[in-house]
């Protein structure tokens, strides 16, 4: 098993979580005209992954069979999903609580199978690239995938694609065999792991200097949709050219994520998160200069190429920084961390709009690089502690 069995398991499941939140307001105006109940759908299916994480990477800790938990995730998604592709036959609370179980077992396939990786690939920076590609790729393709499948049938088939694609993965997690990352827990109670999760996150320098900066840099992350449409109304006075622009930082990612996948930087995994991060926001900045729209989306394509590398880093050291009993839940609340970040950051920079489109663009360039600064405060030489077993 290696890095095609992973990729096999880790990458539908992530292309399904992207495509649904594309998929479901799509659907919603298919079915009922309402494009707001498509949105509270899409917070239905993401929001519990924030509550959820630490109790998903406490579990993941603890269980004897990690796999079965993992692919009883995907299976449970992938349920939810068709439940959800029924809109309209099925009543809206229905689907909203479907979609609200769904979205508490994702911790399981986003961190939890992140926190796996290098026991199935042994090469720690290859591993993390690879995790970094899966995502990427789920990002790109799996929107793509909706459009794609809206456009030559419907909404509900789109739907339930993302449905087959969960189920996908929940299968391919089966041969990975996963098993315990330590031996039995020394905790006496479930809510004693939990506790001894955050403290670590909280208190452990290292671990708490890249998990600040890693979730500060989502909230520029999150505001990108919202500040793309706003700058291309204030230059084109139609809105069409913001989705260009985020494809552009999508395709970026995907292309930074494919060339990591093959050329891993040698150098200390805090320079490529902090470096990363600056480069994202340097050339996020400079796509305000009124150049062109040619200008923009190259610029803001060439921010996304550095994504890739610093998360990559990021998740390496998230696991170095973390004692095999407590590394799930790291990896879990990590992520769930950040989702929480890029919803505030677009919920921000919704309200923010009124301050001008250049302004805002400004302001999310700034929050990237102000994220990799953050890593200047990482402290020099410090010991891998994920030996500890």
């Amino acid at each position: 098993m290696g890095v095609g069995s992973y990729l096999t398991a880790a990458t539908p499941p992530r292309l399904a979580v992207g495509g649904i939140t594309v998929a479901l307001p799509v659907l919603a105006v298919e079915q009922l005209g309402d494009v707001a109940v498509g949105g509270l759908l899409a917070a239905a299916a993401l929001g519990p992954s924030i509550v959820a994480a630490p109790i998903a990477g406490a579990l993941l800790d603890r269980s004897r069979r990690p796999g079965a938990l993992v692919a009883g995730a995907g299976a449970a998604t992938a349920v939810a999903f068709t439940i959800a592709a029924f809109l309209g036959p099925v009543p809206v609370w229905v689907v909203a609580l479907a979609l609200v179980l769904a979205g508490a077992t994702t911790p399981f396939v986003f961190g939890g199978l992140s926190s796996f990786v290098t026991e199935k690939i042994p090469d720690e920076r290859r591993a993390y690239a690879m995790d970094a590609l899966a995502y990427n790729l789920g990002a790109v393709i799996g929107p793509a995938a909706v459009a794609a499948a809206t456009a030559l049938g419907s909404a509900r088939a789109a739907t339930l694609l993302m449905a087959a694609f969960a189920l996908l993965g929940a299968l391919a997690t089966v041969p990975l065999r996963l098993r315990p990352l330590a031996g039995r827990h020394e905790s006496a109670s479930f809510l004693g792991t939990i506790a001894a999760g955050f403290r670590h996150i909280a208190t452990h320098r290292p671990l708490a200097v890249i998990t600040a900066s890693g979730t500060l840099s989502q909230f520029g992350a999150g505001g990108l949709t919202i500040a793309a449409v706003a700058l291309s109304i204030s230059r084109t006075g139609e809105a069409g050219q913001g989705p260009v622009i985020v494809t552009a930082f999508a395709i970026g990612g995907l292309l930074g994520a494919l060339w990591n996948s093959r050329h891993q930087s040698r150098r200390a995994p805090e320079w490529v998160m902090g470096a990363g991060f600056a480069a994202t926001g340097v050339f996020t900045v400079l796509a305000v200069l009124d150049l062109g729209s040619w200008w923009t989306v190259a610029a803001i394509g060439a921010s996304g190429l550095f994504t890739a590398s610093s998360s990559a880093a990021m998740l390496l050291i998230r696991k170095q920084q973390s004692p095999p009993a407590l590394r799930s839940q790291v990896f879990t609340v990590g992520a769930g961390l950040r989702a929480a970040a890029a919803a505030a950051g677009a919920a921000i920079a919704g309200f923010a709009a009124g301050v001008g489109a250049e302004a805002l663009i400004v302001a999310i360039g700034a929050v990237w690089i102000a994220s990799g600064a953050m890593l200047l405060g990482y402290p020099r030489g410090a010991p891998a502690i994920d030996g500890e077993r």
